[in-house]
Formats: structure tokens, C-alpha cells, sequence
């Protein structure tokens, strides 16, 4: 079983969250509901077992919890794939949702790099979400699992459709990218973790 386990508390967050990549339980709970429904996006259509319990300083704004859970958990995809022999590396997917259409291509290369292409409006999503946040999450989830990710809204108009169209994509292209296919390490130079 490919798992990773973490707690990290700073003076503006503590997250505790538990990742694995074969599937499991899930338990979501960050103080935003909405932050709540995308993760569980992620976690239902990238076949994860996923684990977090979040509380940050959303008095401020939702800025550092939302970016804490994208850094906790690219620590915890980190970890859980270890020397990433086997994987299949490469992932991609295509969502729509209603009128929206999004992309989602990752490659668990070893290198982080985050390109994403999405016009979101900066405006709260439930009890003080900001979907300008969107683009944090996948950078900070991006930089600290070391992969990279390649995120866009291909077009549509429906901001919510947008954002979980995004989720949704990252969840199937992970499901992809993690899968075991040989014994081989999928590289040439021969490491994904340098």
C-alpha cells in the first residue's frame, strides 16, 4: 500500500492528513464547504483514500488554509509514491460538465511545474471560499509533490462548473499518473526523484 501520513501546524494553520493511493476511507473537513466538496471531487474520482481535518486563520481570508492543504498534500503524494518505479508517470483527462469543458495533464515527473489557464472571477463560494484560490491549490499541490501539471478551462461559463470541472480533471489524470503498470522506473535518466 502506497500511503503517506502528516500533521503540520504553523501560527496560521494545522492540518492533519492521511493519502492513500490504492483507495480507503474518506473524511474531509476544512471550515469551507466548499474547499470540502472539491476535495472530495479529488479524492472520489482519483480513487484515493483521503483523510484531512483542517482549521486555519479564516477570520483573515481563506488564502493560507487552502494553500497549506495543497503543500500538505503534495508532501503526502510525495511520499506515498516513493521512488515512483512502476508508475505509469503520465495522466490526462477531459470533464465536462454541462456547458464547461476543462483539461487536466500531469506528469509525475519529479519536477514541479504548474501551468494553469482558467479566467475565474474573484468571488467567494459559500461561507468565504475564494476561487481566485483555485490557481493556489494546484500550484502549491503541484510544487511540493514535485510533477507537473498542466490545468485549463478549455471554455464555459458557470463559475462552480468550472472549478469542479478542474478537480475532476486532476482527479482522473492522478488516477492515471499513479498506477502501476511495470517494475520499470519510467525514465531514462534513471530517477523521477532528483
Amino acid at each position: 500500500m502506497r500511503v503517506s501520513t502528516l500533521h503540520r501546524a504553523t501560527n496560521e494553520t494545522d492540518i492533519s492528513l492521511s493519502l492513500c493511493l490504492e483507495g480507503g476511507d474518506t473524511s474531509i473537513s476544512t471550515g469551507l464547504g466548499f474547499f470540502d466538496h472539491m476535495l472530495m471531487q479529488l479524492a472520489r474520482h482519483g480513487g484515493l483514500g483521503l483523510e484531512i481535518k483542517a482549521e486555519g486563520d479564516l477570520v483573515v481570508d481563506s488564502h493560507h488554509l487552502v494553500e497549506d492543504v495543497g503543500l500538505c498534500l503534495g508532501d503526502a503524494l510525495r511520499e506515498a509514491l516513493g521512488d515512483r518505479k512502476g508508475i505509469a508517470r503520465w495522466g490526462e483527462a477531459h470533464v465536462p460538465m454541462d456547458e464547461t469543458l476543462t483539461r487536466v495533464v500531469v506528469d509525475l515527473s519529479g519536477r514541479p511545474y504548474c501551468v494553469f489557464h482558467a479566467e475565474l472571477p474573484k468571488i467567494n463560494f459559500g461561507n468565504g471560499f475564494q476561487v481566485e484560490m483555485v490557481r493556489e491549490f494546484f500550484q502549491a499541490f503541484s510544487a511540493r509533490g514535485a510533477f507537473n501539471l498542466h490545468a485549463a478551462v478549455l471554455y464555459g461559463e458557470n463559475t462552480h462548473h468550472k472549478v469542479e470541472g478542474l478537480f475532476k480533471g486532476l482527479a482522473r489524470a492522478l488516477k492515471q499518473a499513479v498506477r502501476v503498470e511495470s517494475g520499470e522506473l519510467p525514465s531514462t535518466k534513471g530517477t523521477l526523484t532528483k
